[in-house]
């Protein structure tokens, strides 16, 4: 087989996967054996994905790219969704959904976010994305007995549709202009042109950027994203906001790096902007929530106005910051809907924070594991969020960009106050009985410590997956 095609594996296996677990669900309804099925499915791509080394950029046709990039993104993507299973097989089974075709959706949103990391075309790219999309509808409405998951999938779809036909109409805009939907051809006719700056380039570029902005949930484009993450089941908003998050900012990484849209002086000025505000409205807004889902919300959206910064500078720097912080915010938001997900009764879910008072002494070790989460989101030294924010600083001041330094330093003031806010209530006593926590289970909590875990590791050690990073993702 040829080595283009070796590549592409992963891929394969996922796709496989999904087909399998479709059928093993029409013909036996297994809740345990469709976990299973998912798990060693994952599990496999993930071997296929590391077992291959370090790839040289190899062409799929003219459609995707296989490369040390797309092989970090897919080894993420696939971490989290084995990450988003092993919870979501601990929260169905107290709900009475049909359980089966969880895991079918969660696989083709996994292959969707996949394809994009390895997107090289405008038709893999909105492919990839549709398929995540539509993947997520069902996920967000999944608990179809539930009026506020029903919602939020309503307003998912709604506004994801949206902002498809904006990215779609950028992309028809550049196909008219250059005559490429290829991003090596469209940087060789970006180069050649004698100007950049025409009304049909810009507006094509702003169209693209307000469909990504969507995804991304960053400001102005962020006003879906508390009333789905709190409508979502917890399983399905980790995967939201991890494995969602991080295949279109790879995405975004491989379109700006390789079309070198970084020449694009008005587009780089209105992405500062939306930085600054995603990094300040995000923040604000959550210091007003009492619902511990919606400061998560506010919250994301500031962490994607950091990664901004970076993104920003360009550069070396920006691929090995972004990728870094991608890592620890990805462990940290699975780890954090993962309690919400585990300490939730049958019927309900726990999301105020009334609801998380006096955990600690309810749940000692899952009080800790939260909080040692919730410190790394703040940037908190000796976690993995302190050296992920030393890298997106460093990044912004090597490319002089003082001002969104100091709105990020900024910005992270601020977010450390509804961290710990969270942190206070779990440690304060009650004056009124506890309701009772439904029991965890084993393989719940057992991952909710591995989580955290690698979240002090990589706060400590740091070294090992940098240099990881230095081999694979700076290969773009």
């Amino acid at each position: 087989m040829d080595i283009e095609y070796q590549a592409l594996w992963p891929v394969i296996i996922v796709a496989i996967t999904s087909i399998v677990v479709l059928l093993q669900a029409a013909i036996t309804r297994r809740h345990a054996v469709a976990l299973g099925l998912t798990i060693v499915g994952l599990i496999a791509a993930f071997i296929a994905v590391i077992g291959v080394g370090p790839l040289l950029p190899q062409s799929v046709g003219v459609l995707l790219v296989m490369d040390g990039f797309a092989q970090f993104f897919m080894g993420l993507i696939i971490a989290a969704a084995i990450v988003t299973a092993v919870l979501g097989y601990a929260y169905l089974r107290r709900r009475n959904e049909q359980r089966e075709e969880f895991y079918i959706v969660l696989l083709l949103a996994t292959l969707g976010s996949m394809v994009l990391t390895a997107a090289s075309h405008f038709v893999t790219f909105f492919l990839g994305l549709e398929i995540l999309s539509v993947s997520l509808y069902v996920m967000i409405a999944y608990l179809t007995e539930e009026l506020a998951a029903l919602e939020a999938g309503v307003k998912y779809l709604i506004l994801a549709a949206a902002s498809s036909a904006f990215l779609l109409f950028g992309m028809a805009l550049i196909y008219a202009e250059f005559g490429t939907m290829q991003f090596g051809p469209l940087a060789d006719a970006l180069a050649a042109a004698e100007d950049l700056s025409t009304p049909i380039v810009l507006v094509a570029t702003a169209l693209m950027l307000v469909g990504i902005g969507f995804k991304l949930a960053i400001v102005p484009f962020h006003v879906w994203t508390p009333d789905v993450y709190t409508g979502a089941p917890a399983p399905v908003t980790a995967f939201v906001a991890s494995v969602s998050k991080s295949a279109v900012f790879a995405l975004l990484l491989r379109y700006f790096f390789v079309t070198d849209g970084y020449q694009f002086d008005t587009v780089m000025i209105a992405l500062a902007v939306i930085a600054i505000a995603s990094m300040l409205i995000g923040n604000i807004l959550a210091l007003i929530q009492e619902n511990v889902k919606r400061i998560l919300a506010y919250s994301s959206i500031a962490h994607l106005g950091y990664m901004l910064v970076a993104f920003i500078a360009g550069g070396d720097r920006a691929l090995e910051a972004v990728a870094y912080y991608l890592i620890v915010y990805s462990l940290a938001v699975l780890g954090s809907f993962g309690i919400i997900s585990l300490i939730s009764p049958e019927g309900r879910e726990r999301m105020s924070l009334e609801d998380f008072r006096g955990l600690f002494w309810q749940r000692p070790r899952l009080a800790i594991i939260f909080t040692i989460l919730l410190l790394s989101l703040a940037g908190i030294p000796v976690t993995a969020g302190f050296v992920g924010k030393f890298y997106l600083v460093l990044a912004g001041v090597a490319a002089a960009h003082w001002v969104l330094v100091v709105v990020l330093a900024i910005a992270s003031l601020i977010g450390i106050y509804y961290y710990f806010r969270i942190m206070a209530v779990m440690y304060a006593r009650r004056d009124t009985p506890a309701a009772s926590t439904p029991t965890v289970s084993l393989s719940g909590a057992t991952l909710l410590g591995l989580l955290a875990a690698a979240t002090i590791y990589l706060g400590v050690y740091p070294d090992q997956l940098l240099l990881l990073i230095r081999r694979l993702v700076l290969t773009l």
